[in-house]
């Protein structure tokens, strides 16, 4: 009988560790040995023997990736890469997939910019706060009380996320834009009453802009001062994708200075978040945990999705959502 392959889970703790990586590896069954770390430097013997390393937001590098001499797959449980060196990995002939096609996250993660939209929109948080302390806060805030009908909303990145962020704008009442590489299909336009622009006009037309683009060399710092700049001081800034999109030193100037209404944001650079973040304690902001992804039913359907497509692998099957040479 064949060996089974090695499979190194490196799940980071602040994602579960080995407590989710257990789980992961019982989806494997007898198909594969899986070795679950919380850093890819944790065990030097199951990198070196590993065939497969599935990561969790667990950094993967170009020294790792040289030490893993059997390596013929990098599997991230997620539809982000950027925790791993795809060029590193390109040269050594090793595909590195996400889980880009599976749909796993995008219903979650945009319920998640909505709740940031309606939280900002309500002032729930400064609301829920002042209660608390025994305040009735109504009279300071409901100038500040603003709503998401009539409203434009700008997505910036139209894949399945900022697809299904566009299907809820229109609900809600509000104008959608967009900008992206290319523009999707004419009939999805329509379905989604969204319309494309370049990113800087969006940026200066929209009341919500809501971020859904991977965080590649072409993304990193996308909304940075300058574009930051060209937002209305009465709009807010919603991230859900990645906290390195944003400059956030930026935008903490931005929120600071008052020169934006506010930001939702759920991803930050790095993570979590140092104490000292100046994110953490800038006006009008609200703040969760990289939650977006994070429900039990999201959960459960990345494991699968990611463990299916490394078992499809191995059983000679072309591997899906492979990061493109342009990502690298």
């Amino acid at each position: 009988m064949e060996q089974p392959k090695n499979v190194l889970a490196v799940i980071a703790p602040h994602v579960g560790g080995r407590g989710a990586g257990a789980a992961l590896a019982g989806l494997f069954g007898d198909r594969a040995a899986v070795t679950v770390v919380e850093s890819a430097d944790e065990d030097p013997a199951a990198l070196a023997a590993a065939h497969v390393i599935m990561t969790a937001l667990g950094p993967v590098t170009a020294g790792h990736l040289a030490r893993a001499s059997a390596l013929e797959l990098v599997q991230c449980t997620s539809h982000g890469h950027e925790h791993v060196d795809v060029a590193a990995a390109r040269a050594r002939g090793v595909p590195v997939c996400t889980i880009g096609s599976s749909g796993a996250e995008t219903q979650s993660v945009a319920e998640q910019a909505f709740a940031l939209m309606l939280a900002l929109a309500k002032r729930i948080v400064p609301g829920h706060e002042a209660l608390s302390r025994g305040e009735w806060p109504l009279p300071r805030l409901q100038r500040s009380l603003t709503e998401l009908d009539g409203r434009v909303l700008g997505v910036i990145g139209l894949g399945a996320i900022g697809q299904a962020v566009a299907r809820r704008a229109g609900a809600f009442g509000m104008t959608v834009l967009y900008t992206s590489r290319g523009p999707v299909p004419a009939a999805t336009e329509r379905l989604l009453g969204a319309r494309r622009m370049p990113l800087e006009e969006l940026l200066a037309a929209a009341d919500y802009v809501s971020v859904h683009v991977p965080l590649t060399g072409v993304t990193r710092h996308l909304l940075d001062a300058r574009r930051l700049a060209l937002l209305k001081p009465t709009a807010f800034l919603v991230n859900t994708a990645r906290g390195a999109v944003v400059d956030q030193d930026a935008l903490a100037d931005a929120l600071e200075a008052g020169r934006l209404a506010g930001a939702g944001l759920d991803v930050f650079e790095p993570e979590p978040p140092p104490a000292g973040t100046r994110l953490l304690q800038a006006p009008n902001v609200v703040l969760s945990p990289h939650a977006g992804g994070a429900t039990r039913d999201t959960l459960a359907r990345i494991a699968r999705a990611a463990v299916r497509n490394v078992v499809d692998f191995l059983d000679g099957r072309p591997p899906r959502d492979v990061v493109p040479a342009a990502e690298a």
